[in-house]
């Protein structure tokens, strides 16, 4: 994880009305220069600067449009803004609030971890391995993907990536056909391939950490799909006990879990999608209806807040946050606009010209296959 130095003194003087004018008087005095980029994660008091809003698909595709803009002010994390840069023209410069936002999913898959791991897996796999990473790695990792055909995903469309890879592979049509590497989150990989009918059995767990990632001769013969032992810190902390807790409940919640939850979690969810698909769900459902979310808090509450005609609540009774997102907050988008205004480029995200050539090619391919799909729906 990068390190982000301390802000100079006087922007914690400043008051929660001072930062917010402040905000407003730069972004006026930018103008067409800037894009703000504000990830549904993102808490309220930053997020309501944004000038487009969206999970990781939308954005990678919002920065690659912003065709007109000089700087891309991305409130998300590091991997996010990587992606921007990599999507953006070289004339364009993509900056990140405080560089300590990071993701700790995607540093459960270094790429020292992956280039280690590749030829062990080929060997395993037999046949042709496809190597699928969620968006949620870095750019090393992409280009990698990349250079070793196979794609990015996201959440949303997952599905979409998955069958693309697997090209005509089917359950029940033997062990023939591609396989795949799903990286680094393995709950979204079991979720998707589970719904698109394979069973858990043909899912093995490479944990880089282990030797051989922890894989025994013996189970290859049905292995389908290899997962990467990595999580989202978030999902994770959703489990069955709150799934009973809200069936207990008398008011008819419908339970609606992002796929990076546990497989458990899902199966016994009503629904389940990605950020985009979780939104649409809400805001298209009746008046009246009842919600029990399993995703980030402050997407929940901002879901609430918008639809007050519906009952909305998390999942659980703790709170789950990205608490890496949360560290940016006024005080850094503030300085990071005010240094723009006076000429200086601060926490500029960049990605070399070899790894964007290789990382692009992952990326073009999960843009390709974008439409927003739900993991699966009951």
């Amino acid at each position: 994880m990068l390190y982000q130095l301390p802000l100079p003194s006087k922007y914690n003087d400043l008051t929660e009305a001072e930062l917010r004018d402040g905000i407003l008087n730069l972004k006026r005095q930018l103008g067409t220069r800037l894009v703000i980029l504000g990830h549904h994660y993102q808490q309220d008091e930053v997020v309501q600067f944004a000038d487009f809003t969206g999970d990781s698909l939308k954005l990678s595709q919002l920065a690659a449009a912003q065709t007109r803009a000089e700087f891309i002010v991305f409130c998300g994390v590091h991997f996010m803004a990587e992606s921007a840069d990599i999507l953006t023209s070289e004339r364009q410069q993509v900056l990140l609030p405080d560089l300590s936002a990071g993701c700790s999913m995607a540093d459960m898959a270094h790429i020292d971890q992956l280039e280690e791991a590749w030829p062990l897996l080929t060997d395993m796999a037999g046949g042709k391995l496809v190597p699928i990473t969620y968006v949620n790695s870095s750019a090393a990792v992409k280009a990698f993907v990349g250079r070793h055909g196979g794609a990015c995903c996201t959440s949303s469309n997952a599905r979409l990536v998955l069958e693309w890879a697997l090209d005509g592979a089917a359950p029940g049509n033997g062990t023939s056909g591609n396989r795949v590497l799903f990286l680094p989150d393995q709950h979204l990989g079991r979720n998707t391939a589970h719904a698109l009918g394979w069973p858990l059995e043909s899912m093995l767990v490479y944990d880089p950490k282990k030797p051989d990632g922890g894989l025994r001769p013996d189970e290859l013969a049905t292995a389908r799909f290899f997962l990467w032992r990595g999580h989202c810190s978030v999902h994770q902390l959703f489990n069955e006990q709150h799934v009973e807790a809200i069936r207990a409940l008398d008011e008819p919640y419908r339970i609606l879990c992002h796929p990076e939850c546990r497989w458990e979690v899902c199966q016994a969810a009503d629904e389940v999608g990605s950020t985009e698909f979780i939104i649409q769900a809400v805001e298209q459902s009746p008046a009246g209806s009842h919600w029990a979310i399993g995703t980030e808090i402050h997407l929940v509450h901002r879901l609430a807040a918008g639809n007050p005609d519906k009952q909305i609540r998390s999942l659980a009774g703790i709170q789950c946050l990205c608490t890496t997102m949360y560290r940016i907050d006024m005080k850094h988008l503030y300085w990071t606009l005010e240094q723009l205004a006076e000429g200086n480029v601060v926490n500029r995200v960049t990605v070399d010209a070899e790894t964007r050539r290789d990382a692009v090619t992952a990326l073009d391919r999960m843009l390709h296959l974008a439409p927003t799909q739900p993991i699966a729906a009951r």
